[in-house]
């Protein structure tokens, strides 16, 4: 069995949302590479990463986004990342990056 941790973002922090809904986001790390840290120690070999806000349409978070992948490719974690990915180019972007699972739910 394969647990994986998520880390979801939404205003460049690692949050939690409440049922789902945008607006009840918890704030766990104003700081997500230290979400991501703390998976690394405990020992966890891929990572799930969600934009929420690209989720919703905004990009506000790729640069942040993309720092961690590459932070976690570093460390030997694979990345799994959504949220907002929503062309081809988006996508291969992504992978250029490092990360190696895509998820996509809608495409525009």
């Amino acid at each position: 069995m394969e647990i994986i941790p998520a880390i979801d973002i939404s205003g460049g922090k690692c949050v939690r949302l409440f049922k789902g809904q945008k607006g009840t986001e918890k704030i766990y790390y104003e700081n997500p590479l230290e979400a991501l840290e703390f998976w690394l120690h405990q020992g966890a070999e891929r990572l799930h990463f969600v934009d929420l806000d690209g989720a919703w349409g905004s990009d506000k978070n790729k640069l942040l986004l993309k720092n961690m992948v590459k932070k976690a490719r570093k460390s030997s974690l694979k990345v799994q990342i959504g949220g907002g990915i929503r062309t081809y180019e988006a996508a291969i972007d992504l992978v250029n990056t490092g990360a190696d699972r895509i998820i996509i739910g809608t495409l525009a």
